[in-house]
């Protein structure tokens, strides 16, 4: 442990250092002015004290600059969160208020008391971090169409009757807005605003495409393993990489599942054991979870819909079968992204997308067939990992053998039945109802039995 901790408060104009001895004893304190020399002159301060280390709040926030220029400078540099600040702030002085002096020296107490051990190293920027700029911009894309598209849509309610439909596009809507006669000043005006958006959102959504060939560029250049997995395109692909970055960090992966909020909570209390919904986490790779997990859902010749079916069986909610569903994904990008850097430690080029031996399927095994996110995922005739798949798959992670075998021949729409419920009507009718399935009785399938045995006796003149 460094024998000064120096603490700093970033703020887009200025930042407060407050630097605190090995006793927590403050030694200083120094604002600079946001600019230029802005590294210079807190090295320069800090020279006094040449075993240090430097704590920013929120060093991917608005310490970023700050934290890679101290990094460049050959510093050690740690990255607090703001929620830890508050805490030992709180824990320390009783008290909550807050200014720039108490936030410093509130960082560097939270370093000290902790002596690092939940604070990690702030990192240079790598090829991570590319992808989290061109996710971030996809992602705020995506916001902006879905605010232009409601306001689409609240004027052509005052157009036409029954407003359009919820799925709009720019094409949809320049024709419906065409097919409109105002018939004064006022719809004259609404028509030109319509117009206005539509070309608001044609130009959105060529934003849109760009941004999202530069993430499968970014990502095949990653050289990464996740876009075997199914459902996992560019798009989640890089959501992961550029929040994960390091995965290196997790001790396993019960670890990295609560760091994406897939891990449940336990709420129990005496002999009672309770879990509910974890809403902590990150929310970011949380979302791109639950997207490859729903992607899953969607084709039913896959291995996650195959999971899912069972959970149902089991008598799980849907719900329920999703959240599990999703904590299997979660540990299969977490052997992949394992997998990654130990080829990325080895000095070995990645497979850009193709799993290698050492790779490790999931619930939501890995079918590159089928994909629904991203352009640059090569189609099937082409994707290298076709013709291994056909042949057979090498080595499956223990997550992924406690599942049942893909057969993507077979479209499996529900769990295998008993003989005596196969042949039932109703059954085949609700194939989806967890509730339907354990609780109907066999007893309701015989009669329909009894049927077509006596049917096919009158025919051979046999008694049933």
């Amino acid at each position: 442990m460094a024998a000064v901790m120096i603490g700093i408060d970033p703020h887009k104009a200025s930042h407060t250092a407050v630097a605190i001895g090995a006793a927590e004893e403050p030694l200083g304190q120094l604002q600079v002015r946001a600019s230029a020399s802005q590294a210079e002159r807190l090295l320069g301060w800090a020279a006094a004290w040449p075993e240090r280390a430097w704590a920013i709040e929120g060093a991917g926030g608005l310490g970023h600059l700050l934290a890679q220029q101290l990094l460049a400078a050959g510093e050690r540099v740690l990255d607090v969160p703001p929620k830890l600040g508050a805490r030992v702030r709180l824990l320390a002085t009783g008290d909550t208020n807050k200014n720039d002096p108490n936030d410093a020296r509130s960082v560097a107490v939270a370093v000290a008391a902790l002596r690092s051990a939940g604070v990690r190293a702030a990192r240079r920027d790598d090829h991570a971090a590319v992808l989290r700029v061109w996710s971030k911009r996809h992602r705020d894309l995506g916001r902006t169409r879905t605010q232009v598209v409601c306001r689409l849509h609240a004027v052509l309610c005052d157009l036409v009757a029954g407003g359009a439909s919820k799925h709009i596009t720019a094409a949809h809507a320049a024709r419906l807005v065409e097919l409109i006669t105002p018939s004064g000043a006022v719809e004259a005006a609404r028509c030109e605003l319509a117009a206005a958006f539509t070309e608001d959102l044609r130009g959105i959504d060529d934003r849109i495409r760009r941004t999202r060939k530069k993430l499968a560029i970014a990502v095949q250049a990653a050289g990464t393993s996740l876009t075997g997995l199914f459902g996992v395109g560019p798009v989640i692909a890089a959501a992961v990489i550029g929040d994960v970055r390091a995965v290196a960090r997790f001790p396993g992966r019960d670890h990295f599942a609560a760091y994406n909020g897939t891990a449940p909570i336990e709420v129990s209390s005496g002999d009672r054991k309770v879990y509910r919904l974890s809403r902590r986490g990150n929310r970011r790779l949380n979302h791109a979870i639950h997207m490859a997990a729903v992607t899953q859902i969607r084709h039913r010749h896959s291995e996650g819909r195959a999971y899912f079916d069972k959970k149902l069986a089991e008598g799980k909610t849907r719900k329920e079968a999703l959240r599990a569903l999703k904590r299997q994904i979660s540990d299969a990008i977490f052997a992949r992204l394992q997998a990654d850097a130990r080829r990325a430690a080895a000095g070995v080029k990645g497979p850009g997308g193709q799993p290698g031996n050492d790779s490790d399927s999931s619930a939501a095994g890995s079918h590159p067939a089928h994909r629904l996110f991203g352009q640059a995922t090569p189609g099937p005739r082409h994707h290298p990992t076709t013709a291994a798949r056909i042949r057979g798959r090498a080595g499956r992670s223990p997550a992924a053998a406690t599942l049942p075998p893909a057969t993507p021949q077979v479209q499996v729409e529900r769990p295998q039945r008993s003989e005596d419920e196969r042949p039932g009507g109703a059954a085949r009718r609700r194939p989806h109802s967890a509730a339907g399935k354990a609780t109907r009785p066999s007893s309701a399938v015989k009669p329909q039995r009894s049927k077509t045995t006596s049917r096919a006796a009158k025919k051979t003149g046999q008694t049933p």
